[in-house]
């Protein structure tokens, strides 16, 4: 590792410049750093450590920094940043450091920056277990058009992670060549305009195809959208079903079976991911399934995945003093 003769500030558009060509990091993901790096490059310019290289970082300094967004009120407002908050501007620094690892230059380790645990009362995810999922998906028996539709959204949901909104804008089209595929990749526009990859398991296909044998008739041959609305008693009408009709059918189902109330077509969205995540998925390949832009936005997932582990520890790891 070498010693660098510039200022921390200084190496910003190199580290944009690395994330850009070697990371191959979106450029919003770039405008993230660039915006949360700011806040740390301002709390040099008070703490005058404008000209402060990066060997000559501390652990003192990234405490000093820490606080500093601790007691940093909000321009937009005014109030105290929320922990969850705080970690995007440590976890841009954390990037920022393990640039200068990258590059071997001398500086503080990334992992001397730990991430604040969240607020005691912040929005947690609320989630199916896959039990629940199976209790659900079952209450569906596919026995005429709108229960057929109804089961293939419901398992489209849990296998591909898609957003409401997404689930809405799909189309016939993109299923012409279903056939007998066994699974599926399928691009879509996510939130913001942002592309990405869904992927549509054996079992969620067999159940659109069930549904496409009904949807398929003459009838409804002019509807381009892919979930339509069977009682629209016209047919040249948009019959597209709406995100809120389609969150009542979640609700229904989720009365039906048992599972809690708080089940949306969005916690199926967590239950997707907290699988992935406890059946040992990496939180990046989890960021792309889910088309988050920002990896802040994935680690929710793993305050769900840390008590799953805890809880696993206090059951199953052996207690020297309980075998004496």
């Amino acid at each position: 590792m070498e010693k660098s003769s510039k200022p921390i500030k200084e190496h910003l558009q190199d580290f944009l410049d690395y994330c850009e060509v070697e990371k191959g990091l979106r450029d919003n993901t770039q405008e993230n750093y660039k915006n949360y790096l700011q806040k740390f490059f301002n709390w040099l310019d008070q703490a005058k450590l404008s000209s402060l290289l990066p060997h000559q970082l501390t652990s003192d300094h990234i405490w000093a920094y820490r606080l500093y967004l601790s007691r940093t009120p909000s321009p937009a407002t005014g109030k105290l940043l929320s922990k969850g908050t705080q970690n995007y501007y440590l976890i841009a620094l954390r990037a920022f450091l393990g640039y200068f690892v990258a590059k071997d230059v001398l500086s503080l380790p990334p992992d001397k920056i730990s991430l604040s645990k969240p607020d005691r009362g912040s929005k947690s995810i609320k989630f199916l277990s896959l039990d629940q999922i199976g209790k659900l998906l079952a209450s569906i028996e596919p026995k005429d058009d709108i229960s057929t539709r109804d089961r293939a959204i419901l398992e489209a949901f849990f296998s591909t992670g898609l957003r409401i909104a997404e689930l809405v804008s799909l189309n016939l089209e993109q299923f012409n060549s279903l056939k007998d595929k066994k699974d599926m990749e399928l691009g879509v526009i996510g939130k913001g305009g942002k592309p990405r990859v869904v992927y549509f398991s054996e079992r969620a296909l067999n159940y659109i195809r069930k549904y496409l044998e009904i949807r398929n008739d003459v009838k409804h041959a002019n509807q381009k959208a892919l979930f339509i609305n069977f009682r629209d008693k016209k047919d040249d009408a948009d019959a597209r079903l709406t995100p809120r009709s389609i969150e009542r059918m979640v609700k229904k189902y989720a009365l039906l079976s048992g599972v809690p109330i708080f089940t949306t077509p969005h916690t199926l969205r967590h239950s997707y991911a907290t699988d992935l995540l406890n059946q040992g998925v990496d939180l990046r390949s989890i960021q792309e399934f889910l088309g988050h832009s920002n990896i802040a936005t994935t680690q929710i997932y793993t305050h769900v995945t840390n008590k799953r582990l805890r809880d696993i520890h206090h059951q199953f790891h052996s207690d020297p003093d309980k075998n004496n």
